[in-house]
């Protein structure tokens, strides 16, 4: 049963994932055209900061703090586990389709926790905070708020999750196949990956 569930949420991403690069325009009202066109480009204006992890809110990039000591603090339940804070893995070989890259990965690299940059929460954060909309610290929780979009209806300034219910990362989708993510070389734009997305993207400005 697990099995056929699994093959079934992979095709139906496979199916999907090429609209994510030729989704048909979304219209929205002028006024929050002008919205989203202002949230990527405080996106993109934070290219070659670097990834650290809890960095990163309102006012832009910060200090991070030790993994370990985080993951500690959010689940005290858990015993601590040593070990080096480590940037997201960033795709290296090319995936299925025109555009989009897929299931290759290179290994995560380790991250001074003194350095001020961001982690893929934070950069969205940062992203929307300078149109006045104030999002969840975590991709987790942000995965929560706004409303679903199949892959095919995605929209510039839609929110690209990975990982169940979108813990693992966020990213966010400027059009044209293209995001802006948080990766070991820190904030860059990159073709839109499928490997561990999340069923749906997030649209927090319609």
């Amino acid at each position: 049963m697990k099995r056929t569930y699994a093959l079934m949420v992979s095709v139906a991403l496979l199916l999907a994932a090429p609209g994510l690069a030729s989704a048909d325009p979304y219209q929205r009202p002028a006024g929050n055209q002008k919205f989203i066109e202002q949230v990527i480009s405080r996106a993109l204006s934070q290219r070659g900061v670097p990834f650290v992890y809890g960095g990163g809110d309102s006012n832009g990039p910060t200090r991070g703090v030790v993994r370990d000591a985080a993951v500690a603090a959010a689940n005290p339940a858990l015993p601590g586990a040593a070990g080096p804070v480590l940037a997201p893995a960033t795709p290296a070989s090319p995936g299925l389709f025109p555009g989009l890259l897929g299931l290759g990965a290179t290994p995560a690299a380790p991250v001074a926790p003194n350095v001020v940059g961001f982690d893929a929460s934070g950069l969205i954060v940062y992203s929307f905070a300078g149109v006045g909309v104030k999002l969840p610290r975590s991709s987790g929780e942000q995965y929560k708020v706004g409303q679903k979009v199949m892959p095919a209806q995605a929209a510039p300034g839609d929110l690209i999750f990975y990982g169940p219910e979108g813990t693992q990362s966020v990213a966010l989708f400027v059009g044209n196949g293209q995001m802006v993510e948080t990766t070991e070389r820190g904030v860059a734009v990159s073709p839109v990956r499928t490997n561990g997305m999340a069923p749906y993207l997030v649209r927090i400005i319609a």
